[in-house]
């Protein structure tokens, strides 16, 4: 017992002298969330609660003071992540809510029911035929909102197999592109945008924009397939962004296009696993700041992502062929090398010391 209260004392003392050589910002900002903190455990509960004002002040805090988590006490860091989650669904919803109503005007019922009726009626009818019929019984709508309201119809397990047979013979030469939507620390939307490689899934390219448009993914494809790089089939889906000239500059690399049906992701399966594992490994853990942010952290994750991840459907291997290391002679320990900031890890053999 005493050897501990030795070693608290000894600590404090350390603590005091290296704030001599800190910035006067630094103390007072330390000094700040230490009395946010203690004016909760004042409180007269016998569990402190956090209101909204104190989460705030900690996603906030976590913007402006790259230190924060060091004097972070009445929570765990990922709980803030948490909060600056749960403020960006309330900030959409209050905009959504607020004034009169934005977006496109309601469908009636009456509409809604009868394009579900000729959908029965006729079941193949795709969404044109179906907007040719209301239109001549005076109704104005569009075609991708009567593709909303059509009742889901179970897949055609032969077009099914077919495409699964197309995936795998055709594997080595197919890529896929897609965008995802990532919320910054002020409820703005940066827009990812990567492309992906069938063959052993890799990452070949990424990049990050406030405003995606036709032009700038027409650079990002230029980018991605100098010289004769490549492949001969690029899957996408139909986003309007995917327009004209996206087409012309993926036609001018010798690279047949093939976009996926309406609502059909998993026609573009692989692409859209990666989205999900790049946010349950890396962006549900972290408040993207800006484009340069969500892309230093998203090629950080790509390099690991490519270099040392294990796949199951590489065989436990990874996309850049990762070899087994043999456990060398003599006194030897696993070592771990952190990535994506801590992350994750990889392990390798070393020498002991």
């Amino acid at each position: 017992m005493k050897a501990y209260k030795l070693l608290d004392i000894v600590l404090l003392i350390v603590g005091f002298l290296g704030s001599w050589f800190r910035s006067q910002g630094d103390l007072a900002l330390e000094n700040l969330a230490l009395r946010q903190q203690l004016a909760i455990f004042k409180q007269k509960h016998p569990r402190p609660r956090i209101s909204c004002f104190n989460r705030g002040f900690w996603v906030l805090l976590r913007r402006i003071w790259s230190k924060w988590n060091n004097t972070l006490i009445i929570v765990k860091p990922e709980t803030v992540v948490k909060w600056h989650r749960q403020g960006f669904k309330l900030y959409w919803n209050a905009i959504s809510r607020r004034g009169k109503r934005r977006g496109r005007p309601r469908v009636s019922s009456e509409v809604q029911e009868l394009i579900c009726r000729i959908a029965r009626e006729n079941t193949s009818w795709g969404a044109p035929r179906i907007h040719g019929e209301l239109l001549k019984l005076g109704f104005e709508v569009s075609e991708r909102t009567i593709s909303r309201y059509m009742p889901r119809r179970e897949p055609d397990e032969d077009k099914v197999t077919k495409w699964k047979a197309f995936l795998k013979n055709h594997m080595d030469g197919i890529a896929a592109m897609d965008f995802f939507t990532v919320p910054t620390v002020f409820f703005r939307q940066i827009y990812g945008f990567f492309i992906i490689s069938h063959a052993r899934r890799k990452i070949i390219h990424f990049a990050a924009t406030f405003h995606p448009t036709a032009e700038w993914v027409a650079q990002q494809l230029r980018n991605a397939f100098p010289y004769d790089t490549a492949p001969k089939y690029l899957i996408f889906d139909r986003d309007s962004i995917f327009g004209g000239l996206v087409l012309k500059t993926v036609r001018s690399f010798d690279i047949k296009p093939v976009r996926t049906s309406y609502r059909s992701p998993w026609q573009n399966g692989i692409a859209e696993r990666w989205v999900g594992s790049c946010r349950q490994e890396l962006l549900d853990h972290v408040i993207v700041f800006g484009e340069l942010h969500l892309y230093r952290l998203c090629k950080d994750y790509v390099s690991y992502y490519n270099e040392d991840r294990c796949h199951y459907s590489l065989c436990k291997d990874a996309p850049e062929h990762r070899p087994v290391q043999k456990r060398p002679e003599g006194k030897t320990k696993v070592i771990s090398q952190p990535r994506v900031g801590g992350l994750h890890h990889r392990y390798e053999w070393r020498q002991a010391a």
